[in-house]
């Protein structure tokens, strides 16, 4: 009597004879399942890319630009990312597509001029320069704040003196206040 396997016999005998094409025996591979296992794991990871590319898509516009709120910009988006409130992302492309006025390149421009006109090298500090301009200029500074001061009616040590704002003399617009 020959005994019958049933990992060797192909169908069941209760199965049709009809079968789909994505029905395995048993213990062959499943080609179905791997295909959609593959397609999942592609997806999930293109999906994950094009959400990050998206994602940062204000910080790519405020770097290509040379733009002064980059920072700015880059923890706007770290912020939404991290929050899931999208309205940071939206203040930061907003940020990235704005062109702020540079008032720091004029500033420093002018600076570096009053410091040439001063006689001082660009970048210099105080504690760099000779006592006798340093002396000098504390004394020019207290001479030109010594009127100035006694003019609003304070002494130098901020304490008012005797004489009220509104009774101060004030010169006229032709005469110089310090000469």
């Amino acid at each position: 009597m020959e005994e019958s396997n049933p990992m060797s016999d192909s169908l069941h005998a209760t199965a049709p004879h009809h079968l789909p094409s994505f029905v395995t025996g048993p213990g062959e591979t499943d080609v179905l399942m791997v295909v959609v296992a593959v397609i999942l794991a592609l997806s999930v990871l293109g999906f994950g890319i094009v959400f990050l590319r998206i994602h940062t898509l204000p910080e790519r516009i405020a770097h290509k630009g040379h733009k002064l709120q980059f920072e700015i910009v880059a923890v706007l988006g770290l912020i939404s990312l991290f929050t899931h409130m999208h309205i940071f992302w939206i203040i930061g492309l907003l940020l990235a597509l704005v062109d702020l006025p540079d008032f720091g390149t004029p500033l420093n421009r002018i600076a570096g001029s009053a410091e040439k006109i001063a006689g001082i090298k660009p970048n210099e500090n105080m504690s760099d320069m000779p006592s006798e301009i340093v002396a000098a200029s504390s004394t020019a500074d207290s001479r030109i704040a010594a009127p100035l001061l006694s003019e609003m009616g304070k002494r130098g040590d901020g304490t008012e003196t005797s004489q009220a704002r509104h009774d101060i003399a004030r010169p006229s617009r032709y005469e110089l206040p310090y000469a």
